[in-house]
């Protein structure tokens, strides 16, 4: 009975901190691109991992020498290193270091990784150079003010 109340106060917890209070600003969002990158060369370093102990599911019988731990190890090293080189040729333009971060995020702790990475940027905005925040919103002010010429 302790066990199942402990569970559900953990649970209940864990939807209280996934409240968010409104902000109209400032909330930037994964690009469909980069999150494509992150699966994709995701996947491809989990089937690598696999590949090295010969696509053996149980056990850790494989002839390289290599234990689990160092098999993870180069797996999330060669997905660190290929994902912004591929993020790169998918976007055609240099990363910013959010995107960087998310793809490097997304490669050490794959599936929230990424996301954990845009919500700390999100909640801290100075992480970002100011050169990136000025141009967003340079963009953004040249946007609406080419629309209000047009009325």
């Amino acid at each position: 009975m302790n066990r199942k109340l402990a569970i559900l106060a953990a649970v209940i917890a864990a939807f209280a901190f996934t409240c968010q209070g409104a902000d109209a600003h400032g909330r930037k969002r994964v690009g469909k691109r980069i999150t494509a990158v992150a699966i994709g060369v995701g996947a491809a370093s989990t089937a690598t991992y696999f590949a090295i102990n010969n696509w053996s599911w149980n056990g850790w019988n494989n002839s390289s020498g290599l234990t689990r731990l160092g098999a993870w190890g180069m797996a999330t090293i060669g997905c660190a290193a290929v994902s912004p080189m591929v993020a790169t040729v998918v976007l055609n333009r240099a990363l910013t270091q959010r995107e960087a971060g998310i793809l490097l995020g997304s490669c050490v702790l794959p599936i929230v990784g990424g996301w954990l990475v845009n919500e700390a940027y999100n909640a801290h905005p100075e992480w970002e150079p100011v050169s990136e925040r000025h141009t967003h919103t340079h963009m953004h002010m040249k946007m609406h003010h080419h629309k209000m010429k047009m009325t």
